[in-house]
């Protein structure tokens, strides 16, 4: 009877439209090919975390645009000199008392 049994739920399947994945099994084997011949390092050697420094900063303007200006003072810190060069002056006009 149709009426009292439920339905089971379709199943989750992820179907991956960006890569393909006959392409990438394909250089796997090349690249292991190449290694077994010595045309290419090991993969241990491959790994270099130098090769990476830097390369965030490349692809991000508002980390480029720090990089380039460096650091400079905020509004907030001159405003709290400025006020400490007033009250300084104040002092040195009158005299402490």
């Amino acid at each position: 009877m149709q009426l009292f049994s439920t339905r089971k739920p379709r199943g989750f399947r992820r179907v991956s439209i960006y890569t393909d994945e006959s392409r990438d099994r394909l250089q796997k084997l090349v690249d292991e090919v190449k290694r077994e011949q010595g045309e290419t390092p090991a993969k241990e050697e491959d790994f270099n975390p130098d090769k990476f420094r830097g390369t965030f900063i490349n692809y991000t303007p508002r980390a480029q645009r720090h990089k380039e200006n460096g650091s400079k003072l905020g509004w907030p810190i001159i405003i709290v000199l400025l006020f400490g060069l007033l009250i300084l002056w104040r002092f040195l006009l009158t005299g402490i008392r």
